[in-house]
C-alpha cells in the first residue's frame, strides 16, 4: 500500500434497516484525490443475503440515511447548493429525493417520529450577523464570557448554540415547511429520541448552572412543541450520552461516566450502560462494569435487551446487555464495530476487520454472514501478529507487529496511539500497511493509560503519564527486538497527540533507544496547552496532576535532551494541541542549532490524519517516508 491508495479504502455509515429487517441502507464514501474530498452515496442490500448491495442515490455527498417507521420513507443528509447538510427524504420504493429542512448552518442527527410523518434533529442557530453572510473576518467581535466557547475541527460554539427541531410534516410535493424549535437557551442539546407514543424528545444536555466547570450532562425529555419546558430524568451527578427507550418507554438507556467528587475527573473512566426510570422516579443504575468493555457508539433497546458496542483489547465488539445487567456478545473477535442496528428480529452490524475497511453484516445464531463486498479486492494487506510483552513489574502489555516481505533485518517504526484513553486495535490501518511496504517493521501497542482494557488499566498513568507510559512502550519494544528480522540498530518513534507527547517525551528520556522521531500534533507544554486547548480549561489536572508538577511532567522542559533528528508534524487550525505546542518545541530545538524540521498543514485541524483533506493525508504519509527514508 502506498500513500495514495488511501483512495482505496472506504468507510460506512451506520447502517438502517426497514421495519420488516428486510433491507439495509447505508452510505459509503471514499476519498477522492481528484476532488480532494470524500464522496459518496447510499446503498441498499436485502438481509437475506439475495441479491447483492446496489447503488441507491446519485449523490456524491449523500450519508446518515434512516428508513421511516412504516417504512415509505429513507431520510439521510445531503449538501445543498451551500454545501450545508440538510435533510432529504426519498421514497423507499424509488423515486427522486426532495429537501425538507433549510438551516442556514445545516443540520445534523435526526430522528423519526413513530408515525413516520415528521423528524425531530438538530440544527445550529447562529447569532445574528455571524456565519451567513459577508466575510468572517468582517463579522463583529465575539464576546467570551465562558470557558467551554469552541472546540477543534469546528470552532467557535458559543455563537451557534445547536437545539432541537421537529419538521414539518412530510411533503412528497417538495415543499419545505417551517420547522418547530424546540429547545433554546445557552447551552448545546443532543440527538432528539421520541418517546413511543410520540408526545415526547428525549435528548442529553448541560443546562444545569454549574455546566462552564464541570463535565455534568443529563437525560433531558420535553415535549416537541415550542416553548416547552424540559423535565431533567438523571441527577445531575454523571456524564451521559447515547441516549434511546425501552420499546414500552418506560425506561430510557444511556452510556454514561462517574466523575469524581467535583464532577470533572474523566480520565480512563470505562464509560458503561445506564438505565433510569422515564419518570426519574429512580436513581440510574449502572448494568456494565468499570473493568468490562468501555461502552460506545449508541445504545438500542430491543425485546431481549439493549445493543452496544464496547472496547476490549483491540477489538470492538457489539454486545446485547439485558435490563439485569447479563453481557452476551453478538458479534466479536477480531473486529472493530463501527456501527449497527435491529429491526424485525434482525441485527445487522458494519465493521472492519484485518483485512478490510468494512463490511456491513447480517448477525444470525450461527454467526454473522456478510451482506456487502465493497473492500478493494486487488488491494492485499500485509498480515500483522498479535505481541505480549511483560514490564520488569509484570505488568502485560498487549499490541501488534507487521513485518514486511524480503529478508530483514528490517528497519523499526514504534508507533504511539493519542488519547491516552483509546486503542490500536484489529483492523486495516493505512499507516501501518503504507510503512511496513514500505520496508519497516511496524511496532504498536496499548500501554497503560489506553481503553479496552478496564478502568484499573486506564487509570494506571495518572500523574505520571511519560514515565508509566514510557515503561510499557519501551518493554513491548524490547519483546519484539528479540525477532531476527527485526534491526534493532535502526529504529525509529513517531505519534501523534498523546502519542506525540510520548514520541517527545521519550525522545528526552530514552533517545539513545532511537535513530530519529517524530512527533506530531502534541502536547509539549502543559501550562499552555491549558489556556490554549478547547479543552484546556479541565483537562490537564485530572491527567497530569497539580500545576506545580506540570514543568516536570512537560516534554518541553527537558528538550535540551534531544539529541537525535527530530520532526514536527501540526496543522494550523489544530485547536485541541494548538500549534503553539508545536512552534515551542520547534524554537527550543532550532536555537541550539538541533536537526530539527516542522511540517505544517493549512487549515487542518487535529483530524488530519484521519479526515483532513485527501491530498493533505497523502502528503503527510509521504513526509513520513520521506523522513525515515533519511535517517532509517
Amino acid at each position: 500500500m502506498k500513500p495514495v491508495d488511501i483512495a482505496r479504502l472506504h468507510s460506512l455509515s451506520a447502517p438502517s434497516l426497514s421495519p420488516d429487517g428486510a433491507l439495509a441502507v447505508l452510505a459509503v464514501s471514499r476519498p477522492d484525490l481528484e476532488e480532494d474530498a470524500y464522496l459518496g452515496s447510499l446503498w441498499i442490500v436485502p438481509t437475506d443475503g439475495s441479491e447483492s448491495a446496489r447503488r441507491l442515490t446519485r449523490g456524491t455527498r449523500d450519508n446518515a440515511p434512516a428508513f421511516s417507521p412504516d417504512g415509505r420513507w429513507i431520510a439521510f443528509l445531503r449538501p445543498d447548493e451551500d454545501k450545508r447538510p440538510q435533510i432529504h427524504v426519498l421514497p423507499s420504493d424509488g423515486g427522486e429525493p426532495w429537501k425538507i429542512t433549510d438551516h442556514p448552518l445545516g443540520t445534523g442527527a435526526f430522528t423519526w417520529s413513530p408515525d413516520s410523518s415528521r423528524l425531530a434533529y438538530n440544527a445550529r442557530v447562529p447569532e445574528e450577523n455571524r456565519y451567513v453572510e459577508g466575510a468572517p473576518d468582517q463579522e463583529p467581535p465575539r464576546r467570551i464570557t465562558t470557558l467551554k466557547y469552541r472546540r477543534d475541527d469546528f470552532g467557535f460554539t458559543n455563537d451557534r448554540r445547536q437545539h432541537v427541531f421537529v419538521s414539518a410534516p412530510v411533503d412528497p410535493s417538495g415543499e419545505v415547511g417551517e420547522p418547530v424549535q424546540v429547545t433554546e437557551g445557552d447551552a448545546d442539546h443532543g440527538r432528539p429520541s421520541w418517546t413511543p407514543d410520540g408526545t415526547g424528545l428525549v435528548f442529553d444536555a448541560s443546562l444545569h448552572g454549574t455546566r462552564d466547570t464541570d463535565l455534568v450532562s443529563d437525560v433531558w425529555v420535553c415535549p416537541p412543541e415550542a416553548g416547552a419546558e424540559p423535565r431533567r430524568i438523571t441527577r445531575g451527578d454523571l456524564g451521559v450520552g447515547s441516549v434511546s427507550l425501552s420499546e414500552d418507554g418506560a425506561t430510557v438507556y444511556f452510556l454514561g461516566n462517574e466523575l469524581g467528587p467535583d464532577l470533572d475527573d474523566f480520565v480512563g473512566r470505562v464509560t458503561g450502560l445506564w438505565s433510569v426510570p422515564f419518570d426519574g422516579s429512580e436513581a440510574p443504575r449502572r448494568l456494565t462494569g468499570t473493568e468490562d468493555p468501555r461502552m460506545s457508539l449508541r445504545t438500542q433497546a430491543t425485546d431481549e435487551g439493549v445493543l452496544v458496542a464496547g472496547e476490549n483489547r483491540g477489538a470492538v465488539e457489539l454486545y446485547l446487555v439485558t435490563p439485569g445487567g447479563v453481557r452476551t456478545t453478538l458479534f466479536g473477535g477480531r473486529v472493530q464495530v463501527g456501527s449497527f442496528d435491529h429491526a424485525g428480529g434482525v441485527t445487522v452490524v458494519a465493521a472492519a476487520g484485518e483485512r478490510h475497511s468494512g463490511e456491513l453484516y447480517v448477525v444470525a445464531e450461527d454467526g454473522a454472514r456478510a451482506l456487502t463486498s465493497f473492500a478493494d479486492q486487488e488491494l492485499e494487506p500485509l498480515a500483522v501478529t498479535e505481541l505480549t510483552a511483560r514490564t520488569e513489574d509484570g505488568n502485560e502489555v498487549h499490541g501488534w507487529l507487521a513485518v514486511p516481505e524480503g529478508e530483514g533485518p528490517h528497519p523499526v517504526v514504534l508507533m504511539i496511539h493519542g488519547g491516552p484513553f483509546a486503542q490500536y486495535g484489529w483492523q486495516l490501518f493505512d499507516e501501518t500497511q503504507v510503512y511496513a511496504a514500505a520496508g519497516y517493521a511496524v511496532l504498536y501497542c496499548n500501554p497503560r493509560g489506553s481503553s479496552g482494557y478496564g478502568q484499573e488499566h486506564g487509570r494506571a498513568v495518572i500523574g505520571s503519564v511519560g514515565a508509566t507510559t514510557s515503561v510499557d512502550v519501551l518493554s513491548f519494544l524490547d519483546e519484539a527486538l528479540g525477532d531476527d528480522r527485526l534491526d534493532a540498530s535502526r529504529v525509529g518513534v513517531m505519534g501523534g497527540s498523546h502519542g506525540g507527547f510520548m514520541t517527545t517525551w521519550i525522545a528526552t528520556h530514552h533517545g539513545e533507544r532511537f535513530r530519529a522521531a517524530i512527533s506530531e500534533r502534541a502536547v509539549n507544554a502543559i501550562d499552555s496547552f491549558q489556556g490554549s486547548s478547547d479543552i484546556g480549561s479541565f483537562f490537564p489536572e485530572p491527567l497530569y496532576g497539580p500545576e506545580e508538577t506540570w514543568a516536570k511532567e512537560s516534554p518541553l522542559s527537558h528538550a535540551d535532551r534531544i539529541d537525535r533528528p527530530f520532526l514536527i508534524i501540526h496543522s494550523e487550525q489544530d485547536w485541541r494541541c494548538p500549534v503553539e505546542q508545536a512552534q515551542r518545541l520547534f524554537v527550543a530545538l532550532r536555537k541550539r542549532g538541533h536537526e530539527t524540521e516542522m511540517l505544517l498543514f493549512p487549515g487542518e485541524g487535529h483530524e488530519l490524519s484521519r479526515s483532513g483533506l485527501p491530498s493533505h493525508r497523502v502528503a503527510r504519509l509521504e513526509a513520513v517516508l520521506d523522513w525515515w527514508a533519511r535517517h532509517l
